[in-house]
């Protein structure tokens, strides 16, 4: 990516915004929230550390949940700075607003190598509006803007976006630095045979992927609920499983248009199912290619399992977004953990695109066996349907 980063950027005594991904995942115990997953905080350090270690006094924004343009003290990042300040063992100041007088005061007192973290800019409309106003009161706290929130990157907000039109420079942050090279550069030329894993339950929310895909692809590997609105477009049975009815003829197109690329488009040929979708039902294999009356497919059945493993197997890049079943269900989950684990035990170049994919990887403990795993749901898949994000989009290029 032909973008400024962060490794290019002289930050000696200055102030610099950087826009972090920390809606991170809390509960409410005894009436205070605590963060259950704190991933997304980790994934900041480098870019924290870099900056630090360069003298720059570095001031974080980010967003958190949804307090729908008002203060509310369930959204407040204040639980975020206690948790940043343990990990990264120095204290972390936190200004109790985003471009009013707390801010203001909170960054005139840091000292090359502080960090500074400000309260959650979706406090106010103004973010989500992209505001030039308000983007020219963040850019008024910072010398240089670096943008490390790639889970954000698809949203043309104010501290995404507008901020970096008020700055000088305007750079990608490590984190989005490594999400871009993998999710766009590392696909524009990968390993062969590359190898896709789509899943989920909606062809109407993967359509533009599979179509940008079906021009790189080798194979593409379909689950999920997706697979049956398929199922549909062959006059294959489908009992009662989800389908798409509406998008059969885009189903149609899709099939034709893999055959006239040369892609391999490979649907499951069995599949597990239930007459229930919760846990602990009875569940059958179906006849091939077909579901039974009154039933529902909710996961790959075992000779897709091993026709998927084969071709798995054989791949030099893999890309998988979506699960293949609906894995939250311990008896719907075994196709969605083999394929996991197949693409563990090869020796492809694996990148987990966002999303549940990345939820089955962890369940699964199989996250360090793959080469990389995307932070960014909706952003890894606008990237994917080969569209410029807002984020990236603004930041300066090189």
């Amino acid at each position: 990516m032909a973008k400024l980063s962060v490794r290019d950027i002289d930050v000696q005594g200055k102030r610099v915004l950087v826009r972090v991904d920390f809606n991170v995942p809390t509960e409410e115990v005894d009436g205070a929230q605590r963060i259950t997953d704190d991933t997304r905080i980790v994934e900041s350090l480098p870019t924290i550390a870099a900056l630090r270690e360069k003298g720059a006094k570095v001031i974080l924004m980010a967003h958190f949940g949804r307090p729908k343009g008002k203060p509310n003290p369930k959204y407040s990042l204040a639980i975020v700075a206690e948790r940043l300040s343990k990990l990264i063992n120095a204290p972390v100041a936190f200004a109790t607003d985003t471009v009013g007088e707390s801010a203001k005061a909170v960054v005139a007192k840091l000292q090359p190598g502080d960090v500074a973290l400000l309260e959650n800019v979706r406090y106010t409309d103004a973010e989500e509006a992209n505001d030039p106003e308000f983007a020219k009161q963040l850019a008024a706290l910072g010398d240089v803007y670096v943008n490390d929130a790639f889970g954000a990157a698809h949203r043309a907000h104010a501290s995404t976006s507008g901020v970096a039109a008020f700055l000088p420079q305007a750079a990608m942050g490590l984190l989005m630095e490594k999400e871009l090279k993998y999710l766009v550069d590392e696909l524009a030329t990968p390993a062969r045979p590359f190898v896709v894993i789509l899943g989920g339950s909606k062809v109407s929310s993967k359509i533009t992927v599979i179509k940008s895909l079906l021009e790189k692809a080798d194979t593409i590997l379909i689950g999920g609920a997706m697979a049956y609105t398929f199922y549909l477009a062959l006059g294959y049975t489908v009992g009662k499983s989800l389908v798409e009815a509406d998008k059969v003829d885009l189903a149609k197109e899709i099939l034709a248009d893999a055959k006239t690329k040369g892609v391999k488009f490979l649907l499951p040929v069995d599949s597990i199912e239930t007459q229930e979708f919760k846990a602990g039902e009875a569940t059958q294999i179906s006849a091939l290619n077909s579901v039974s009356d009154g039933w529902a497919g909710v996961d790959i059945g075992p000779e897709t399992i091993k026709l998927y493993k084969a071709e798995i197997a054989s791949a030099g890049t893999v890309l998988w977004n979506g699960p293949v079943g609906i894995f939250e269900i311990p008896e719907f989950a075994d196709g969605t953990k083999a394929v996991g684990e197949a693409i563990a035990n090869s020796n492809a170049k694996s990148i987990v695109g966002g999303g549940d994919s990345v939820t089955a990887v962890k369940q699964f403990g199989l996250a360090d066996k793959m080469t990389f795993i995307s932070t960014g749901g909706g952003a890894s898949l606008e990237l994917l349907e080969g569209r410029e994000l807002p984020g990236v989009a603004a930041l300066t290029n090189k």
